[in-house]
């Protein structure tokens, strides 16, 4: 049965079946687990499942249908039911955390936040930079909800206004903020109005700078540094900068096919690019950075859904109305292979006619399959069918949650408490992460110590992200937290805010645009500092690569053997004896994958 929390809205949590959330054990520690979230096209409610064991079912009441949203990495999922005027909140209770070489999965039932918004038809969701921001079209305004707050089970939202209510979006970028711009024309009856661009504003709506021209501003994506946005004369991109958010046009080619235009964009997120809709037969791959930045992908028939694979951004998916599902190489632009998955569904008709939708779950696209009263299990490698899943109704919009990590037990069987994590597990020797060690203890250590993505530090030191952390070193030692940040200020300052590690490639991004190049090893360096203890720099020097990127690169982890890094201060320029001089500017970087608030008990935790 039912039972109805009490709230703005009806929303409610009922379980099928009693007992624990259902695992996928890949050995005694490691778990894969996805959680599967579908909204019916007519009775209000989603329904969610584990698809290791579908039979045990979860299912909330909602108020209308919904669209689902999987946001902050999973960890909630956002119901937006336009045509009834609210918007519904459902924890996934599937949390993984990032230490670098592997991930902690803690796992528990799906639960539904008490609280509501409500107001004038709700519509695009924005997931970004620890923001959950929706826009309601007939509001004027958007709704910004600390996504780590959701995740407790909170809801403090505070609300950034604009000039005029339209179907539109507003998104953090940097220090700023972006929101679209209706005309002030007028409009008849209960017509929206133009959309005629894009402009910066602070979180709470007032004008920052001028509107960037966009007309009929529709569908926006992050990817890398990018912001992107679709519009009549082509995507319009964001970047970040000490001075607000900055943008540029990149306009349709005259090669790809005249009066289309694209409205929906995804974005990657292990490299910067953007996969978007052209028209009803066509996709556009986007390189917000380098020319080409347009390749098109024409499909045999109307498109119905698409969707990037998170494990493997080389790969997107697109359902089309014949049934087909194709993969998508996302490098080379075009259509790698297809199979047939399901029974013709014609584009034909209103836009909201029930329709299959698509989402990643591992190794599988997950689809559902309205008419047939299914989720269909496909295996991504080789487009066929490896389950089906029966719901109830007609199962429609759809989002998934979870991964792999590993789970740690206490002696008393309880999983362990993140933010309790002592944290020994990455550093090893407490002593040598002083930097007190023995010459003989200094080993050699491969580039692969350092693969991966990573995120500069310092955006979140000008923001006053890390201020908790000055507060805390303060209280640890003989320092004011002034100085303390003005020391940091300087250690961590850098305008390379993303790095890129495969294999022997290192790519800096400044800007937003990429510098490649290849490097090996070039041994290391033992070096003694004023306190009396020392750090090793690891050092590689290029062999290839872009002319923008350095000649020599040093590792500092705080470790002398191999071992994968959790975080790094990096030194890089053309003069290698040089940069062992240098000892004030560190820049630092940890995992993309991390969010703001695991960054900073990451080093409170040092």
């Amino acid at each position: 049965m039912r039972h109805l929390i009490r709230g703005v809205s009806a929303l409610a949590l009922s379980t099928a079946l009693l007992g624990s959330a259902a695992l996928a054990q890949d050995d005694e520690e490691s778990v894969t687990l996805y959680r599967v979230f579908v909204g019916d096209h007519k009775d209000p409610k989603v329904t969610a499942f584990d698809l290791s064991k579908p039979e045990k079912r979860w299912t909330f009441d909602t108020v209308g249908q919904n669209k689902l949203y999987s946001v902050n990495e999973g960890a909630s999922v956002v119901a937006v039911q336009s045509d009834n005027d609210a918007v519904n909140f459902i924890n996934s209770c599937i949390s993984l955390h990032s230490h670098g070489d592997h991930s902690d999965i803690e796992i528990a039932d799906p639960s539904a936040v008490e609280k509501a918004l409500t107001g004038p038809r709700p519509f695009h969701v924005i997931d970004h930079d620890g923001k959950v921001v929706i826009n309601f079209d007939k509001g004027g305004y958007n709704e910004i909800v600390d996504a780590h707050e959701l995740t407790d089970g909170e809801i403090e939202s505070t609300r950034l206004k604009q000039a005029r209510a339209h179907h539109g979006f507003a998104a953090p970028v940097g220090i700023g903020w972006v929101t679209t711009v209706a005309s002030d024309a007028p409009v008849e009856g209960d017509s929206a109005p133009t959309r005629v661009g894009l402009r910066a504003v602070t979180e709470d709506g007032t004008p920052t700078g001028n509107v960037a021209s966009c007309t009929g501003i529709h569908g926006e994506a992050f990817s890398g540094a990018f912001l992107a946005a679709g519009c009549k004369e082509g995507i319009l991109t964001v970047t970040a900068s000490a001075d607000g958010p900055v943008t540029k046009m990149l306009t349709y080619p005259s090669d790809l096919p005249s009066g289309e235009t694209t409205g929906t964009l995804l974005g990657a997120r292990s490299m910067q690019v953007f996969l978007g809709n052209y028209g009803a037969k066509g996709l556009v791959v986007v390189d917000p950075a380098d020319e080409p930045n347009f390749r098109y992908i024409e499909l045999p028939f109307r498109r119905i859904d698409f969707a990037l694979d998170p494990a493997n951004a080389r790969f997107g998916y697109v359902l089309t109305e014949d049934g087909s599902l194709h993969q998508i190489d996302v490098l080379d632009g075009k259509l790698a292979k297809s199979a047939k998955v399901t029974e013709p569904y014609s584009m034909d008709g209103h836009w909201n006619d029930p329709r299959p939708r698509i989402a990643m779950a591992g190794d599988e696209v997950v689809m559902s399959d309205p008419n047939a009263g299914l989720v269909r299990r496909i295996s991504k490698s080789e487009l066929k069918e490896v389950g089906t899943i029966k719901v109830e109704g007609k199962p429609y919009n759809i989002a998934v949650a979870g991964g792999s990590g590993k789970v740690h037990e206490h002696a008393d069987g309880e999983a362990h408490d993140h933010a309790g994590h002592d944290h020994a597990h990455s550093h090893g020797d407490p002593q040598i992460y002083k930097g007190y060690f023995e010459d003989s203890q200094v080993k050699d250590r491969p580039l692969s110590d350092y693969a991966g993505d990573w995120q500069s530090v310092y955006p979140y030191l000008k923001d006053g992200t890390l201020d908790p952390v000055w507060k805390h070193k303060a209280e640890k030692g003989t320092s004011s937290v002034e100085d303390i940040r003005a020391e940091y200020e300087v250690g961590y300052k850098t305008d390379v805010n993303r790095i890129t590690i495969e294999g022997d490639a290192v790519t800096f991004y400044k800007d937003g645009k990429p510098s490649k190049g290849t490097y090996a090893y070039d041994g290391k360096e033992i070096l003694t500092y004023k306190k009396g203890n020392r750090g090793v720099r690891f050092i590689f020097k290029k062999t290839d690569g872009d002319a923008g990127a350095p000649q020599f690169i040093q590792f500092s982890d705080h470790g002398i053997a191999p071992n994968k890094a959790d975080h790094y201060h990096l030194y890089w320029g053309d003069d290698r004896a040089a940069l062992l001089n240098e000892v004030t500017n560190w820049p630092t970087y940890y995992p993309s994958s991390l969010k703001a608030d695991e960054i900073v008990s990451e080093m409170k935790a040092h």
